[in-house]
């Protein structure tokens, strides 16, 4: 039989009460990136399907009319490469593709590309119908954080 102090019963009892993963000590997982847009939207969710259209400008108009304003990262940082995997499904070098084709075909051009989340905070917090997507750990600013659904 094993005997346990009062201190150890106490930690156990409370351990089991405790989800694992969400211990006091156990931080939260970061998400890969979070989608943004401006905070005059009434968006809360948005669906990836949705997302990538409007990214790919496949859609260029949220359903109140108003003109959809996407804006993009870098090519090379691990936000971008991430959204492309997840929302777009598709890798950057496929997205790069798709447009030099669009551009090519004279049937639009890419989203812009900033070079920081900072700036694509800004961004959206400044041009009314803004979509953009930052790290999991950036600060979204005034911008809204919205849920991607499946």
């Amino acid at each position: 039989m094993v005997l346990c102090s009062r201190r150890q019963a106490l930690f156990l009892f409370v351990a089991m009460l405790v989800p694992a993963g969400h211990g006091a000590l156990a931080s939260e997982p970061v998400p890969d990136f979070k989608v943004i847009v401006h905070a005059g939207r009434p968006e809360t969710r948005l669906p990836r399907a949705f997302l990538a259209d409007a990214f790919l400008k496949n859609v260029t108009r949220w359903s109140d009319d108003e003109t959809i304003r996407p804006v993009d990262q870098r090519t090379s940082v691990a936000v971008r490469r991430r959204f492309s995997e997840v929302v777009l499904k598709r890798s950057v070098a496929a997205v790069k593709t798709y447009w030099q084709q669009r551009i090519f075909s004279g049937r639009g051009v890419p989203p812009p590309e900033l070079d920081s989340d900072e700036a694509v905070v800004r961004w959206v917090e400044e041009h009314p119908g803004a979509v953009g997507y930052i790290s999991g750990a950036a600060s979204a600013g005034h911008a809204k954080v919205v849920a991607v659904v499946p």
